[in-house]
């Protein structure tokens, strides 16, 4: 891992809704996080997501749908994603460093928020790769543990590294003065559930392969779901998102939105 700290200069804003980038962490070499300046006048719901990007060569701007990270009541904005080497944002993103500008469109939207779901005991997070980042600001979020019981955070890679950013996040919600207060209890308010499907680590697994088994509920000591008790949020590639939502309606789940709350939400916006 890589670290880079904010910068003591930052350059002069040139872009239309410019952020000033503070920080940029690279987990391996596809995998890195960076935390920008938040507009003062931002207001959003922990787990939904802005469209963030840069300057093309002919000035217009390249902008995609980023998922914010850090929970509503942070003053600065966390980000997390891949890296891909002939992507059109993302290709010039990694290479970010701090005092750079970013645009970011301050009109934050989304599914993956409280209000999209009617009250439960359990919540599920449920997430592959950079999936995982409405899910890093939605445990930071002292709601969720207000409105349940327990919260269980599933996180599906190919490899242990590409779990290293959600296993450090478990961490640090576990060790935050303020958050540990609201996980700690007679249960374990905050499970953390990794698996790999490619390098060999404790649990493997396709998540969706885990659910259908069994063995997910085995290893947790839960007796599968039901929508008297249980919520869920999904955010990772189309087809696991389609597979997980048949899953849930198998155990009555419906899909909820803001407009019309229910047992269960999607992300269907990508980071490209």
């Amino acid at each position: 891992m890589n670290d880079m700290t904010t910068a003591t200069a930052a350059k002069p804003k040139a872009l239309p809704d410019a952020q000033t980038v503070l920080s940029v962490k690279h987990w391996t070499d596809q995998l890195f996080s960076f935390r920008v300046s938040r507009p003062a006048s931002l207001r959003f719901r922990s787990g939904e997501f802005v469209m963030i990007g840069l300057l093309k060569e002919d000035g217009k701007p390249l902008l995609r749908a980023y998922s914010i990270a850090s929970p509503a009541w942070d003053d600065e904005l966390e980000f997390y994603s891949i890296k891909v080497e002939d992507g059109p944002l993302t290709s010039r993103l990694q290479h970010i460093e701090p005092g750079d500008q970013i645009i970011l469109r301050p009109k934050p939207v989304g599914t993956l928020v409280h209000d999209a779901l009617l009250p439960g005991k359990r919540l599920w997070f449920f997430s592959t790769g950079t999936g995982i980042a409405p899910f890093a600001s939605l445990i930071r979020e002292p709601q969720t543990y207000e409105d349940y019981d327990q919260v269980i955070l599933t996180h599906t890679c190919r490899d242990v590294a590409d779990l290293e950013y959600g296993r450090q996040l478990v961490e640090e919600v576990k060790s935050d003065e303020m958050l540990r207060e609201l996980t700690e209890g007679g249960v374990d308010k905050l499970v953390y559930y990794p698996t790999t499907t490619r390098e060999q680590s404790p649990k493997m697994g396709r998540i969706t392969d885990l659910l259908k088994s069994g063995d997910l509920f085995d290893d947790l000591g839960i007796e599968g779901m039901s929508p008297d008790t249980d919520r869920a949020m999904v955010c990772g590639s189309l087809g696991l998102n389609n597979d997980i939502k048949e899953i849930l309606e198998g155990y009555g789940l419906r899909e909820g939105a803001n407009s019309e709350p229910a047992e269960y939400v999607v992300e269907k916006a990508f980071v490209g």
